[in-house]
């Protein structure tokens, strides 16, 4: 068999230029009917309302009634007093923790020898040497999480809704005391 490019071959009496715009005629075809198969079947099926003007019932009354006002549900206070306070000691503990951070910072700086001068703990999050933009920047992005997460959980009426808070304060302050202890 002749090996002959593509562009040579002629299809059912076209050229290669008309046999490369049919191939992709027929295959935008083939995809938008694919497309219109897919959407049809996922989409639920259910006929139009009947409108109450197009349908004439005999031998009925006119009878006007009045709907039942209700009073708007007035909802629940999510953000109480105590969501607040642990929202406060979540974030404070947090912020400690990255100000304590620092010091491993400025014990490098200083090169002072014989306590730490190297975050080792933390180090996927801080860095080895934390900045001080870094440092305030994990701490805000870690109290945001945990405020929006016990957010979440008390909004959908979790029991658990403190745990985040809970747990951010706890893990922040063992790096506080951690840090206090090798650092200063």
């Amino acid at each position: 068999m002749a090996c002959r490019p593509y562009e040579n071959l002629a299809v059912h009496g076209l050229s290669a230029a008309k046999a490369r715009r049919a191939a992709a005629l027929l295959k935008t075809v083939m995809l938008t009917t694919f497309a219109v198969v897919v959407l049809v079947t996922i989409s639920p099926a259910a006929e139009l309302p009947e409108a109450p003007s197009s349908v004439v019932r005999a031998n009925s009354a006119m009878i006007e009634t009045t709907a039942p006002v209700s009073a708007p549900i007035k909802e629940a206070r999510f953000i109480d007093n105590k969501f607040i306070s642990l929202a406060f000691v979540s974030t404070s503990s947090t912020f400690a923790d990255s100000y304590t951070t620092l010091f491993a910072r400025q014990n490098w700086l200083a090169h002072k020898q014989g306590v730490c001068n190297e975050e080792v703990e933390s180090a996927y999050l801080y860095g080895t040497h934390p900045t001080v933009g870094r440092a305030y920047a994990v701490a805000s992005v870690k109290s945001a999480g945990a405020i929006f997460s016990a957010y979440y959980l008390l909004r959908h009426h979790s029991k658990l809704w403190a745990l985040p808070l809970i747990a951010n304060s706890a893990m922040s302050l063992q790096g506080v005391t951690q840090n206090m202890i090798a650092c200063n």
